[in-house]
């Protein structure tokens, strides 16, 4: 019953999100400030993980909060963990691949995860031993939900490896490992030279997620088979936590 009571917060806590983050955008092009890790931020994000954290609250007091914007308990017997919008920079361009991550972890293990797109209309969700799922959001309360199944791997030398963030963004080190990565892979998303930084692509705009890659979205193409493996070197626990339950329930690691 308590999976069951969670899973139903979490639908809600991303039917509160869509609703803002699309009324922010139906208002016009939203403004944003940079950040000290120079991405972006806007007000729809701030007004998400403010709404999400006070609708936690009203349900469970007790509960701690982490999120990507405001921050939070970095340790607690349960928390909920939130990234109001992922892949920011998305949502500013009017791209649809840009997500709000909810993720419950209970005693040092995440019990629940949810990736909400709206503008993809689909959602994912996963709780330990209970299956990785999908659906439609706009049909949800209607329409079947469709479990989601890994198939065994392969060697990595067939195999499609997603990598991010692009070469210009990681430190000489980070650029190494990507590298050996992808000189080992059948192939890789998105298909860039990982060995170096070419100066012209420091001014040029990185992959779009729709390669296979971005925080949340790479991962995502990982539990639905469309990768073999993503490989994310810069990353916040809200990036990757509501993540971990949906790819592990779907049969990967």
């Amino acid at each position: 019953m308590a999976h069951s009571a969670n899973l139903a917060l979490a639908h809600h806590l991303a039917d509160l999100a869509a609703e803002i983050a699309q009324r922010h955008r139906t208002a016009g092009p939203p403004a944003a400030r940079i950040k000290d890790d120079g991405g972006p931020v806007t007000d729809a994000d701030h007004e998400v993980e403010h709404t999400l954290r006070s609708r936690i609250r009203q349900e469970h007091p007790d509960d701690e909060f982490l999120g990507e914007e405001s921050g939070g308990s970095e340790t607690a017997h349960r928390r909920w963990i939130i990234d109001g919008i992922d892949v920011t920079a998305n949502y500013l361009a009017g791209e649809p691949e840009w997500s709000t991550l909810i993720a419950l972890e209970e005693r040092d293990e995440i019990t629940l995860g949810m990736v909400s797109a709206p503008a993809l209309d689909r959602r994912w969700w996963a709780l330990p031993d209970h299956g990785s799922w999908t659906a439609p959001q706009s049909t949800r309360s209607g329409s079947p939900a469709r479990r989601l199944s890994i198939a065994e791997g392969s060697s990595l030398r067939d195999a499609v490896i997603g990598i991010w963030p692009p070469a210009p963004r990681l430190s000489p080190a980070q650029r190494a490992l990507a590298a050996t990565l992808a000189a080992r892979a059948a192939h890789t998303r998105p298909a860039l030279d990982w060995s170096g930084v070419d100066p012209a692509a420091r001014a040029a705009p990185p992959a779009k997620p729709s390669a296979g890659t971005g925080t949340c979205h790479g991962g995502l193409r990982a539990a639905t088979g469309q990768l073999d493996a993503f490989l994310l070197m810069t990353a916040g626990p809200w990036d990757i936590a509501a993540l971990i339950p949906v790819v592990q329930e779907a049969g990967g690691v």
